[in-house]
């Protein structure tokens, strides 16, 4: 008799659970989707409740699916920590990583050396650059893992999502927008906006200009350059409004106001961990780092 759960239904379950889409699941796992809507379907009958709500639109876990999802979790990484036990101890490498130039979220201050007093590594070397030119780096294996910055083009790799950020607005404090406590992309219209180039980010580009076309924003675009500071330093100068994900709210400068977007959530940039498919283990560890429980 087949039980109702094993170590591969936990996998084909956390695949789909952790993308949120059958294709992209099947992808991370090496096979054609059909075969795994089959085995998720077999799962769910023999657990005897839908883990998933599926429509032509998006994947959604169910409530028996969320009660499920950090019991799988744990399950798996106990079954890689057991695997770890019986294999010949290897001496503490060094780490490859990656971090987004796009978002700032807090838990990027000071990673390396909260890996580096775990003891799992004996060095990390950090890597900071735009998510397409660390998915390039990752694939030639000059990286071991990445925190991207998402949509970004992933093919071949496994990406965990961690977090989404809606879109806030940054813009001068001597702003008559300043004063209002939501903007709309329709207050944008007759505003400068920093915009960044597509070749920089283009599956974010795109999303971001299919978004702006569906509300008829047409923006009034300036470059926007690439270092930060810079950036907010125009902000303050008045020289343009710029749309930036949450986490840059933490990111104090006289003159620049923050303020909700009406249509950040369509807008929103998540971050997700990229690693080669083989790389569970570390999957698990820096999602452990980044939630800050090492």
């Amino acid at each position: 008799m087949t039980e109702a759960l094993d170590s591969r239904g936990i996998a084909l379950f956390l695949a789909v659970a952790e993308t949120l889409s059958f294709r992209q699941a099947a992808e991370r796992l090496h096979m054609s989707q059909p075969p795994l809507s089959r085995a998720i379907r077999q799962l769910e009958d023999r657990l005897g409740a839908p883990l998933f709500f599926r429509d032509t639109h998006a994947v959604r876990l169910t409530p028996a699916g969320e009660r499920l999802l950090p019991h799988a979790r744990r399950i798996m990484r106990l079954l890689a920590q057991a695997r770890a036990s019986v294999a010949a101890p290897a001496l503490p490498a060094r780490l490859r990583l990656g971090l987004t130039s796009a978002v700032e979220p807090p838990w990027f201050s000071g990673i390396a050396g909260r890996i580096e007093s775990s003891g799992r590594f004996d060095a990390v070397l950090v890597v900071s650059d735009t998510s397409p030119r660390l998915v390039r780096q990752l694939r030639a294996h000059r990286l071991d893992a990445a925190f991207i910055a998402l949509p970004t083009e992933t093919a071949g790799l496994a990406v965990t999502i961690l977090d989404n950020q809606p879109m806030v607005v940054a813009m001068s404090s001597a702003s008559p927008l300043a004063r209002r406590r939501v903007i709309s992309l329709r207050d944008l219209r007759d505003t400068t906006m920093y915009m960044f180039e597509r070749a920089r980010q283009p599956a974010f580009f795109d999303h971001c200009h299919a978004v702006f076309q569906r509300h008829g924003f047409e923006p009034c675009a300036l470059r926007e350059p690439e270092d930060h500071h810079v950036l907010l330093a125009g902000v303050a100068n008045g020289e343009a409004c710029a749309l930036l994900p949450r986490s840059f709210m933490s990111l104090k400068r006289a003159g620049v106001s923050y303020r909700p977007l009406k249509e950040g959530g369509e807008l929103a940039v998540s971050i997700g961990l990229a690693t080669h498919p083989d790389r569970g283990e570390l999957v698990d560890f820096l999602r452990t780092v980044a939630a800050g429980d090492e």
